[in-house]
């Protein structure tokens, strides 16, 4: 059956027949979108029916960044437009949620929720809520795994206006305090465990801790995953009341989200640096909603009558896009478990057979993924019928041409051509995509197809002596934003003065976003991202602050410095190595490897267990006692030592020896 007309066709007939305006290329489309931004995000607004009750003044103000304001004076609430297709689709057979977890697919069943069942369950969940006294803007934080119940939660609270925030299951209790301490929830949703690789992981000692660490908690709720019959009750205190989840998910209640402002906050999520605590990012319902339609229907060419799924952990801004894709009408597909099957029995297609049981016509993965399916010889197609998929999606890090010609020699073809590969980049810092996908130009083998609308993405020169960079085409340079986008963050949860916001995006380029990726743009529009540019662990598409995984392992009495870098590479496996100064007389073995891995296991999470571990006499450290990691980790890529290891500004110069051994042991191997 022929595919139907993409998305962005459509958008560009509206652009004519509604706005007079007609584009002979998608470079004119882009260039448009960016230099003309009332015009584009207007129309965005207008193609994709926003409704407010108020009018809005202005569709920008202040196009700066940071400090844009946009759409002021209207009102909007993401799950109102979520559910504004729930009767149409429904009529149309379309449920809202598809899912499987582990046990289910082994079963041969799915479970689906139609759309009225779950507007009904966060209907009652928001009324339940509201009567524990949950209000706008109080934060609502959850440790839930990737079920149907975490999305049902999650629009309750943005049909009140409280504020959204979840981890994993499978963090530690520092990672997750580092992220939940900060904004003080008022009501904690828990787990009594879940499942992973045919395990059952059981949470309920995370539970008290986090609980005994967070004392603003009022209420906390237990999802009893595990143990249908688990003690509730166990979770209360002096000044805390304990509920079951599914006894709030139960009532009828009429659905009757707020009116909120254009930037009310609507979740916050976390992005971490090389210093301090996890960035408590806050995003609000109206960027967010602007970006997810632009980015789901127009470049990932999803709508109606489509099935969407992403395989993600609720601690990856992948489950948040996943979630936006509801916002289009669209049916998500999502799985929880690992991708590999049981333990100890890695089969890599668990998903494709989701993916075929689910009846997707999109799938999605970290990049990662498809090189473990490619290197275990996987054949899809003999693990079910996957004649509806018709795009893949990939992220997290870069995808290798290796695993783009996997993927199209091993998926079916889509009218007689290879199946459509979508890799797109972007962040948990601004929950979109600068780099994306347009089912109408061609795909080239390891290059992403174009820049995003709206998104004025260019790589840039290192900085003059006035902090300006230079435009660069077919060269590796930073990859920046010139101009600002709607979901760019409103602001950090308690930075006073924007400070460590401006630090985070515009102390290379003044009012310009720096992403912190190497990206290079090909001459004819297309984009190569070549790993991270900053020191920022990204591991499987989920990054994580090196100075988090510093706590944990700098606990252990035998450490006393330590040091690690992520090294992305482009066509090959990502290699993560973790330096350790130990305390006079103590040898690195087999056992304190081990250890040292379980102690980042239990803190941060599986992950972010480092490849190998090096015992060293020191820390690389600058004079004023900064560790050296961007530098280190730039030697390991193969940069020229006296070129990033500057000894005169540096307090122990002589341990530098030792990590350019290292570095050119590497490339000769």
């Amino acid at each position: 059956m022929p595919q139907p007309e993409a998305q962005i066709t459509r958008y560009q007939r509206w652009l004519h027949n509604q706005r007079g305006l007609q584009f002979d290329s998608y470079d004119a489309l882009w260039r448009w979108s960016v230099s003309d931004l009332v015009g584009f995000w207007r129309s965005i607004w207008d193609y994709f029916d926003i409704h407010s009750p108020t009018p809005y003044r202005a569709v920008l103000d202040r196009p700066v960044m940071p400090g844009a304001q946009w759409f002021d004076g209207a009102q909007l609430n993401y799950a109102q437009h979520l559910f504004s297709h729930a009767d149409v689709a429904h009529a149309a057979g379309h449920p809202a949620i598809v899912f499987a977890d582990e046990a289910l697919l082994v079963a041969g069943t799915l479970r689906e929720i139609t759309w009225p069942e779950l507007r009904r369950q966060v209907a009652s969940c928001a009324a339940a809520f509201k009567s524990l006294g949950v209000q706008r803007g109080d934060r609502v934080c959850a440790v839930l795994p990737n079920v149907p119940e975490t999305i049902v939660v999650f629009l309750a609270c943005a049909s009140l206006g409280a504020i959204w925030s979840v981890c994993s299951p499978d963090m530690g209790p520092v990672a997750v305090l580092d992220r939940f301490r900060q904004i003080e929830p008022k009501l904690l949703v828990l787990c009594d465990g879940y499942r992973h690789g045919g395990v059952a992981h059981d949470r309920r000692a995370l539970a008290a801790e986090l609980l005994a660490e967070l004392p603003t908690v009022a209420h906390a709720v237990l999802w009893r995953h595990l143990d249908p019959h688990g003690d509730v009750a166990a979770l209360a205190g002096p000044t805390r009341q304990a509920h079951d989840l599914q006894a709030l998910l139960a009532d009828d209640a009429p659905f009757a989200p707020e009116w909120l402002p254009f930037d009310h906050p609507l979740w916050v999520v976390y992005s971490s640096g090389t210093t301090g605590l996890p960035k408590p990012i806050v995003h609000g319902h109206g960027g967010v909603m602007l970006e997810g339609l632009k980015l789901n229907t127009l470049h990932n060419d999803v709508g109606p009558g489509d099935r969407f799924h992403w395989y993600s952990s609720t601690g990856w801004i992948m489950w948040n896009s996943q979630a936006n894709t509801l916002l289009g009408g669209a049916t998500i597909c999502i799985f929880d478990g690992s991708p590999a099957g049981p333990a100890g029995a890695p089969n890599w297609g668990t998903l494709w057979r989701f993916a075929s049981a689910a009846k997707c016509s999109f799938f999605g993965a970290g990049a990662a993924f498809y090189a473990s399916c490619l290197k275990a010889g996987v054949e899809p197609q003999r693990e079910g019928d996957l004649s509806r998929l018709r795009a893949i999606g990939s992220t997290g890090s870069p995808l290798s041409e290796d695993c783009y010609r996997w993927i199209w020699d091993k998926l079916p073809k889509v009218d007689g051509q290879d199946i459509w590969l979508t890799p797109i980049a972007g962040g948990t810092d601004f929950a979109g995509a600068f780099i994306g996908g347009n089912r109408t130009l061609p795909v080239v083998a390891g290059e992403m197809q174009c820049r995003c609308l709206g998104a004025a993405v260019e790589a840039w020169s290192e900085p003059d002596a006035k902090g300006v960079g230079r435009p660069l085409i077919d060269e590796v340079g930073e990859l920046v934003c010139t101009k600002p986008m709607p979901s760019m963050p409103l602001y950090f949860w308690g930075d006073k003065g924007n400070q460590r916001y401006h630090d985070s995006y515009f102390d290379m380029y003044p009012g310009i976003w720096r992403h912190g990726d190497w990206i290079r743009i090909t001459p004819r529009g297309g984009a190569i991202i070549y790993g991270r540019s900053d020191a920022t662990i990204n591991r499987h598409g989920i990054r994580m602050g090196t100075s988090e995984l510093y706590r944990a392992v700098e606990a252990l009495p035998e450490v006393l410095d330590s040091l690690v870098v992520d090294l992305e590479y482009l066509g090959r496996e990502s290699w993560m190595p973790l330096f350790v100064v130990l305390r006079e007389g103590v040898k690195l073995d087999a056992a304190l490897i081990k250890r040292i891995k379980q102690v980042i296991r239990e803190a941060l999470s599986a992950r972010h267990v480092p490849n190998d571990v090096f015992q060293v006499t020191a820390v690389p450290r600058t004079l004023s006692g900064k560790k050296m990691e961007l530098p280190v980790k730039k030697l390991l890529l193969g940069a020229a030592p006296d070129s990033v290891l500057k000894r005169d500004a540096m307090a122990n110069a002589d341990c530098v020896d030792w990590f350019v051994a290292l570095a050119r042991s590497r490339s000769t191997a």
